[in-house]
């Protein structure tokens, strides 16, 4: 059977879903999206994903096209329409259909596309070795804080760390660190979990809010504040965090060994930690 996908009030195959060529999300990437992880069919933070999808809308000046309720219900009926447990449900908005202008148009009706992916998560394999990455400088505009559909920025650094063999490329601006291409970043030096702060250079995920959550629940030291190039550079444990990788750890850095080149017990807890919360919250309806 197809995927079946929404557009704009209507459930189909995604075959015959077709989006105009005028649509303001294919000529600028005038929009936003939101990836909410699905765990047992039940959508994970639902409320926490629809108040940052607002929070995207509000930045970028288009109305919301549903209330909380109406997306609630068409999510779950995506998730029900597609086979899997474990999802992964990709919505966007673009500001609609009109002539070519930069200026906003009037009277448009928004562009409401949805659709479900198989979630997958990092094999155990992967957990126990930990990953590769690589660094780059952070080039990307300055409202990161937006989940914008103009992800070129990120999409030409996530290819650096392709080019390199690597999982993530891990962004600096102005000798800071601000996130990876497609994933927040956590470090520990000195036992003490460091991570930046939200602000317009990070993007506000919703699993570096799990981790923070786990971490002080469970009395790990964290500091969230400005963490510098050479604080990562030298740090015992680098980690990165998203919805698909959960948390994992980053155990060389531009082919040097991150501590002695393994995941470190910090990870190795949290690691665990993060999957006994899975067991125990995201996969119960809220």
């Amino acid at each position: 059977m197809s995927d079946i996908v929404y557009l704009n009030g209507k459930f189909m195959p995604v075959e015959e879903a077709h989006v105009p060529v005028l649509d303001r999300g294919f000529i600028f990437g005038d929009g936003v999206y939101e990836v909410i992880p699905v765990y047992s069919k039940h959508p994970f933070r639902l409320a926490e994903h629809l108040r940052r999808l607002q929070y995207s809308l509000d930045k970028i000046r288009i109305d919301n096209p549903c209330s909380d309720a109406e997306w609630a219900r068409l999510i779950g009926e995506i998730i029900r329409r597609n086979a899997g447990e474990d999802q992964s449900v990709y919505l966007q908005v673009t500001r609609g259909v009109a002539r070519r202008d930069h200026a906003f148009p009037k009277d448009v009706q928004p562009t409401v596309f949805m659709m479900s992916s198989p979630l997958v998560t990092p094999a155990p394999a992967l957990v126990e070795s930990g990953v590769a990455c690589i660094t780059a400088q952070d080039y990307r505009w300055l409202n990161c804080d937006i989940k914008s559909v103009s992800l070129l920025g990120n999409c030409l650094l996530r290819q650096l760390s392709v080019d390199a063999g690597a999982a993530e490329t891990i962004l600096f601006r102005d000798g800071r660190l601000t996130e990876a291409s497609a994933s927040n970043v956590f470090i520990v030096r000195d036992g003490v979990l460091l991570t930046p702060p939200k602000d317009n250079l990070v993007l506000p995920g919703i699993t570096y809010d799990v981790v923070l959550e786990i971490a002080r629940a469970r009395e790990f030291q964290v500091e969230v504040r400005a963490v510098t190039e050479a604080e990562v550079r030298g740090a015992d444990e680098i980690w990165v965090t998203s919805s698909t990788k959960e948390v994992l750890a980053v155990t060389t850095l531009d082919g040097k060994p991150v501590g002695d080149g393994r995941p470190g017990p910090l990870f190795r807890r949290m690691h665990a930690l993060y999957q006994q919360f899975k067991r125990d919250h995201m996969r119960k309806a809220a």
